[in-house]
């Protein structure tokens, strides 16, 4: 039987915790890659991993390099690589230099792994997915990003804090962009069942929403830089509902064209994710405040993505102006 195989581009922190989450949930085979004069360190990390199999007892390939070639045959490929978040940058400051990054990783991945289904990781994260698939031309339902998982895992943790029960009777819900401008909703966050509304007074309610919106930034004051335990795990739940065809419902930065009157963007919306992707986003009802609230997440996603194509023309414009003058 063949072992599904797991490429990471990007062997950073974010990187480098996808890989150990992936090897830790049994994923298969996974490639590590990175920038050529960090090759050194990309091989090291694949064989400090490796070397827990003579612990953990796996038997699966880790390799590091800096050859897109050795991302052939990837069943997922995930995106770390970018300019990480620092002190006082918001997520639309990364968009230029994350653009020119991100462009080139795509257009090769689009020759060494046509048929694989690309998760995003790298901020500004609605902008970025779009990018890939404008660079890539693969089917949208192939071309996602990672946010909400990681957003619901926060508003998951703040809430068990709050209450003092298991995150494992928590089930919660959140749409939009990923950032300041997401949309977590607490009519569809329960416990055991229990609708969160009836456990915790409105103004508690709304501080932990609150929070859970400047979490990535309060981290980043922090640690100087951005986390990434959280959002490694999150992409590689993603992973593994690909991976393994488990069709769970997962918020994600997914393409939508007429659900919820989005017309053509990636939003972070509920998906049901399996072995094709994206197989449905999930409409669920909105009231006129969740809906005011979520479309003015998907304006702000628009005005990113229209950055994004103005600085991806740019850079044809530039590659056609040197043709010409070759």
């Amino acid at each position: 039987m063949r072992r599904s195989k797991l490429t990471i581009v990007g062997a950073g922190h974010v990187g480098a915790a996808c890989a150990v989450w992936a090897v830790e949930k049994r994923l298969g085979d996974v490639v590590l890659i990175d920038l050529p004069e960090l090759e050194s360190k990309t091989v090291g990390k694949a064989m400090d991993l490796a070397q827990c199999g003579g612990i953990d007892c796996f038997d699966f390939q880790i390799f590091g390099t800096s050859d897109f070639g050795a991302a052939a045959g990837s069943d997922v490929v995930i995106i770390t690589a970018g300019m990480p978040r620092r002190p006082g940058m918001s997520r639309d400051d990364l968009l230029e230099t994350n653009v020119k990054i991100i462009g080139p990783i795509a257009e090769r991945l689009a020759d060494v792994v046509p048929d694989a289904i690309l998760i995003v990781v790298t901020n500004p994260l609605d902008a970025m997915v779009y990018t890939t698939w404008k660079k890539t031309g693969f089917p949208a339902h192939r071309v996602m990003g990672q946010a909400g998982c990681l957003d619901v895992a926060r508003f998951r943790t703040f809430i068990a804090e709050e209450i003092g029960c298991s995150m494992e009777d928590i089930s919660a819900l959140l749409m939009g962009g990923h950032g300041d401008d997401m949309v977590p909703l607490p009519r569809y966050t329960a416990v055991a069942g229990i609708p969160v509304t009836q456990l915790i007074p409105p103004d508690r309610l709304h501080a932990l929403v609150e929070r859970t919106k400047v979490s990535g930034g309060e981290i980043v004051q922090l640690m100087g830089t951005g986390a990434y335990l959280a959002p490694a795990a999150g992409t590689i739940q993603m992973a593994e509902a690909i991976i393994r065809d488990r069709k769970r419902i997962l918020p994600c930065a997914a393409y939508c064209d007429r659900e919820y009157g989005v017309g053509g963007y990636f939003v972070g919306v509920p998906a049901v994710l399996g072995a094709s992707g994206v197989e449905r986003v999930i409409e669920v009802e909105l009231n006129a405040e969740e809906r005011r609230l979520l479309d003015s997440s998907v304006a702000h996603v628009k005005e990113l993505v229209r950055m994004a194509d103005g600085h991806l023309k740019r850079e044809r414009c530039a590659a056609t102006s040197r043709v010409a003058c070759a």
